[in-house]
């Protein structure tokens, strides 16, 4: 109803003077938004295209509009933003309210465009390009609470491009498909290690490392966005010395989530998952036309 409600008209829409492109999907849980939304901050920056990150900044304890200090803590800015920060150094801003969020980076920052990270559902904001990440499990998923989905599949009809990790013949979708890799990058030297997270998808963690040739002692999943205590540390101690392990295995999220704590779990190694287009050019030049074209911006 919500979604029909905005598609005639009724509720309200409110757009920024720059472009702005989500990164989205129709899923709970993880889907690898956040490195799909670095490798297409490190595609434009190739380009020499200056732009934005607006997130809600999930987890924080703060409130508020802030503009992320890449040094700062998860409860005040988030752990996703933060990560992006990190990674990316360009400008992340973090507010529920994604359009005043946008207004404050306008303000402050010469962006080109904004890039909104999980925004396929912040219909409140304008938006000049849509793309949905879609693992294939989702394309044969059920809506909530007894499946994963937030929407139905027939809600790919907003989205402009749409990014497969997994092949799916049967998709049917007039628009861009851009294929995707997926990588596990690991940081260390390897062992049998403990390997835990607090993530969205935490056996797709596990499945990675397992295909990247990773030996893991035993596994852990804590709930996404996990804030550390004292007794997780405690806990993941306890298990290496239980299984004799060689050290601990974790993403990068949860680097920013354990802080001080890490200097407890060492050796403590660090996995990323990469994202790289199969035809990053293609996918990067159709998106800037569409743009051009919508919003008479010139790239």
């Amino acid at each position: 109803m919500r979604n029909v409600l905005y598609d005639r008209g009724i509720f309200h829409v409110r757009k920024l003077a720059r472009p702005v492109v989500s990164v989205g999907n129709i899923s709970v849980g993880g889907t690898g938004k956040t490195p799909f939304v670095v490798a297409l901050g490190e595609l434009l920056k190739q380009r020499g295209i200056a732009f934005d990150i607006l997130s809600r900044g999930y987890g924080r304890t703060a409130s508020g509009i802030a503009v992320v200090d890449p040094s700062g803590s998860p409860g005040q800015f988030g752990d996703e933003p933060l990560l992006l920060a990190r990674k990316l150094q360009v400008p992340v801003i973090v507010g529920a309210d994604r359009y005043q969020a946008g207004l404050a980076a306008e303000k402050q920052f010469s962006s080109a465009l904004h890039l909104l990270d999980d925004g396929f559902q912040h219909r409140r904001l304008h938006r000049d390009f849509n793309i949905i990440l879609l693992p294939a499990d989702d394309y044969c998923g059920t809506l909530l609470p007894v499946g994963r989905l937030r929407e139905p599949i027939t809600a790919l009809r907003r989205a402009d491009a749409v990014v497969l990790p997994n092949p799916i013949e049967q998709l049917r979708f007039v628009g861009q498909v851009w294929p995707v890799r997926r990588q596990i990058e690991l940081s260390g030297a390897g062992g049998n290690l403990i390997a835990f997270c607090g993530i969205g998808c935490p056996a797709q963690f596990f499945d990675g490392l397992k295909r990247a040739s990773q030996k893991i002692a035993e596994t852990v999943a804590f709930r996404d966005h996990h804030s550390y205590e004292q007794r997780d540390i405690e806990h993941l101690l306890r298990l290496k010395k239980q299984t004799g392990a060689d050290g601990f295995i974790t993403t990068e999220k949860d680097i920013i989530n354990l802080g001080a704590f890490s200097a407890q779990l060492q050796p403590l190694q660090s996995a990323g998952l990469r994202m790289e287009l199969e035809s990053p050019e293609q996918a990067i030049t159709g998106m800037l036309k569409t743009l051009e074209q919508r919003s008479g911006c010139r790239f």
